[in-house]
């Protein structure tokens, strides 16, 4: 009888999911809204303290344990037509902070081990060029196994529609976990299934490799970055242009050939100027990838000792990914906000504050 149950069950979930309307493409203010109320519900803070409204018609499925250098996630469901994948963002924790300083770039493409037991491959882009921060890969290779199972959960009881958020951190992390599903529909899994992503005040999650394949992907307008100009998150981590980050070929990899009817003078000139600048910028690089990277590591290494090190790339040009939507402040938002805080312009609050206000959406 159980059995008959839940079989029934399962059945009406299927033939609602089927008269439910899928997700639409381009960027919806209301639909952000609600992605920011349930974002302001994955925060640590006791709930009874959130006074932003609680999320109408949703509610909380499951919370993940925490993981890796204190990652977790929330599954939200609507009904049976949507379920939301919340990413958090830095908590208050070192541990939290190390991993948006573990700032070297790796391979898009590899392998991570999570525990002793455990290693996860990862495929982010097709593109043999791609890297990306190793700390968000890092947080993103411990929720994957446990999020794609979710996924496919839902998937077998009608969903169809997924949402994909994350404010911050969570926002950058959100960004590898939709590049990975999309990769792997590519390879016929999630079939029929529809993924949007809203990230808020994400930082620069690879490099421009990784960023134009992200927006290929996503190029029906499945994917936000909405950020807040006078945030200072969205523009880190440092970053560092090399004449090797160009597309090849171009005339500065190849000053030779675009130099052959310039004088000898003329010649020996630039050829100075171009090593003496490519020797400052690389000798920059390498610094980086030293300090946010191998010596990062041995910190990384202290909280996860079944971490191995990565190989990584001599890149740490970061680019944005998704589509930006700006909210820009006016002098009346400077009256509800400090100009001169560090953190209230990278908060949810502003965010909403300046939402309402250019798109003139309710909360």
């Amino acid at each position: 009888m159980q059995k008959q149950i839940t079989l029934f069950l399962s059945f009406i979930l299927f033939l609602s999911s089927v008269n439910a309307q899928n997700l639409k493409s381009g960027f919806d203010c209301n639909e952000f809204l609600t992605v920011l109320k349930i974002t302001a519900y994955q925060i640590d803070t006791p709930w009874t303290e959130v006074k932003i409204p609680y999320p109408e018609n949703f509610r909380l499925d499951y919370r993940s344990a925490e993981t890796g250098l204190k990652n977790r996630w929330d599954l939200w469901i609507k009904d049976s037509s949507l379920a939301i994948i919340s990413i958090r963002g830095t908590t208050a924790s070192s541990v939290s902070w190390l991993e948006n300083f573990y700032a070297a770039m790796v391979p898009a493409v590899g392998t991570i081990k999570i525990s002793q037991n455990q290693t996860v491959h990862y495929k982010l882009s097709n593109d043999p060029n791609s890297a990306v921060h190793a700390g968000w890969l890092l947080g993103f290779a411990h929720l994957k196994p446990d999020i794609e199972n979710k996924i496919d959960s839902c998937i077998n009881i009608g969903y169809r529609n997924f949402l994909i958020i994350g404010h911050s951190q969570g926002g950058a992390i959100a960004s590898l976990l939709t590049a990975s599903i999309l990769i792997q529909q590519q390879q016929g899994k999630f079939p029929d299934s529809i993924f949007k992503t809203y990230c808020s005040a994400a930082p620069k999650p690879g490099n421009i490799n990784f960023s134009r394949e992200y927006a290929y992907l996503t190029k029906n307008s499945f994917a936000f970055n909405i950020i807040n100009a006078a945030d200072w998150v969205p523009e880190t981590p440092f970053s560092i242009q090399r004449t090797t980050d160009f597309n090849v070929p171009n005339p500065i990899s190849e000053k030779q050939k675009s130099l052959k009817n310039a004088g000898l003078i003329q010649r020996a000139y630039i050829n100075y100027k171009y090593k003496s600048i490519e020797k400052s910028i690389q000798k920059s690089q390498k610094k980086l990838k030293k300090t946010l990277g191998d010596n990062t590591y041995k910190l990384v290494k202290k909280n996860l000792d079944y971490y191995e090190k990565p190989k990584y790339s001599d890149c740490n040009y970061y680019v944005t990914a998704g589509q930006i939507i700006v909210l820009y402040p006016d002098e009346e938002y400077f009256q509800h906000f400090d100009r001169n805080s560090s953190f209230v312009h990278h908060s949810l609050r502003a965010h909403i504050y300046l939402l309402q206000k250019q798109f003139n959406c309710k909360l």
